[in-house]
């Protein structure tokens, strides 16, 4: 995309009234990538997300000796035959979650060492569950003793598999991954947490979702608590959700201007975090109803302060955060101390640059208070993430003069956003 480092984010001064199409979820995505690489046959992806998340993902897998023909509108995935390459490779995670800790048990099913590294901000990122899991499945995991990127895992070409307790209150990525690989270990897998609060399940709901939509039996009856039979990953032909994550900004354009936004292709039924908008957007006193394939957002008479409890849709706390700062009344956000191990320490973030921008906000052991104040344009810091951007061009449609800095970091999921949005709101 190449925009300017310092992107002057539209203001508008008039409601919006717009229609908007978000690219397809990054979760589902790469969950889809992930099965696909395992499963018993080639697998279809309609209306995958094309981004730099998913395309790493996809380039770890092939690295795994899968491949992976990316078409304009639909992507084959073809599982490795007979088994995952033997030789020794690198992965790329850059700044993906889910590649860095989806793709290791995957790699320790195969008989090769494979290398994991990323961008300077992945090697902060909390890996030690991962790195002391493979190690307590069997397998040996070099990594100089930092429970971190780099790291090497040297496959034996199976996992034994059966009981194995964990604490995932860091990330619910930790789960998913190993539920995603577990029909592939010899015994199947019995998972327990046995942390504190797990943060984020709706991802988790996701990937047991995803693995019984491709013939995985698994029993998640018993809190905490995941058993997958092993078995065969049934091959799959499947057409991606929208990224509501992603989708919240264009939300939140409608609550802050005091106009409204309808969002196509919405889905009836969903285990996207993202869902969450439809109540948030309500919480500040806007509507949501649907209509027709898609769900259409308004604001109300006034844009409320709110009371928040997102542990399980953490995701969204930066965009939620940029409209509580232009709301009538305080916000407090809680359940979200897991951020602090994000692509940034998003709380951290959050609160300087509302902070910057001349506003009010406070951290919290688990969340942030925030209290609106009059704003004023200046340069807002992304961190090189995502949500980061999203928020900061939120605040830019009520404040003159917001420059964004690094919107480009909105390419890890979602490509082209910043021609999207000013397209939408100028």
């Amino acid at each position: 995309m190449n925009a300017p480092r310092h992107w002057p984010a539209p203001h508008r001064t008039t409601p919006l009234d717009a229609t908007v199409a978000v690219p397809g979820s990054k979760s589902l995505t790469n969950r889809a990538l992930v099965l696909s690489a395992i499963a018993d046959g080639p697998s279809v992806l309609r209306r995958p997300l094309d981004s730099r998340d998913t395309l790493l993902m996809a380039d770890a897998l092939a690295s795994l000796g899968a491949t992976i023909d990316r078409g304009a509108d639909a992507w084959t995935v073809t599982p490795a035959d007979p088994g995952l390459r033997h030789g020794a490779v690198t992965v790329d995670c850059g700044l993906a979650g889910t590649v860095m800790r989806f793709v290791p048990p995957l790699a320790a099913l195969g008989a090769s060492d494979v290398t994991f590294d990323g961008d300077q901000r992945a090697r902060e990122r909390p890996m030690a569950t991962t790195i002391d899991t493979l190690r307590r499945l069997g397998v040996t995991v070099d990594d100089d003793g930092r429970d971190a990127l780099p790291f090497t895992v040297r496959g034996r070409g199976h996992l034994a598999g059966g009981t194995l307790d964990i604490d995932a209150s860091a990330s619910s990525q930790f789960v998913s991954a190993l539920l995603l690989a577990g029909a592939r270990f010899d015994k199947g897998l019995e998972l327990r947490h046995v942390g504190t609060a797990l943060p984020s399940v709706p991802h988790i709901d996701m990937t047991v979702a995803e693995l019984r939509r491709r013939g995985v039996r698994v029993d998640d009856s018993t809190p905490d608590r995941w058993v997958v039979e092993q078995g065969t990953v049934a091959a799959l032909d499947d057409e991606i959700e929208p990224d509501l994550s992603n989708a919240g900004a264009f939300v939140a354009a409608a609550l802050v201007t005091g106009g409204q936004v309808r969002v196509d292709h919405w889905p009836t039924a969903t285990t996207q975090a993202g869902d969450a908008w439809r109540d948030i957007a309500v919480a500040f006193g806007g509507k949501a109803g649907r209509d027709g394939h898609g769900m259409v957002f308004s604001a109300g008479e006034a844009l409320r302060g709110v009371e928040l409890d997102l542990h399980d849709v953490g995701e969204l706390t930066p965009v939620v955060a940029a409209v509580a700062a232009l709301a009538e009344g305080p916000s407090r956000l809680t359940g979200v101390a897991h951020l602090r191990g994000h692509e940034t320490d998003r709380l951290a973030a959050l609160v300087a640059e509302i902070r910057g921008l001349g506003g009010d906000a406070h951290e919290l052991e688990d969340g942030l208070v925030i209290t609106p104040r009059p704003l004023h344009g200046g340069v807002m810091r992304t961190y090189h993430d995502h949500r980061m951007a999203h928020a900061a061009v939120v605040l830019g449609l009520r404040v003159p003069g917001v420059l964004v800095d690094d919107v480009d970091a909105t390419a890890k999921t979602y490509p082209e956003f910043a021609g999207a949005w000013e397209q939408l709101v100028s």
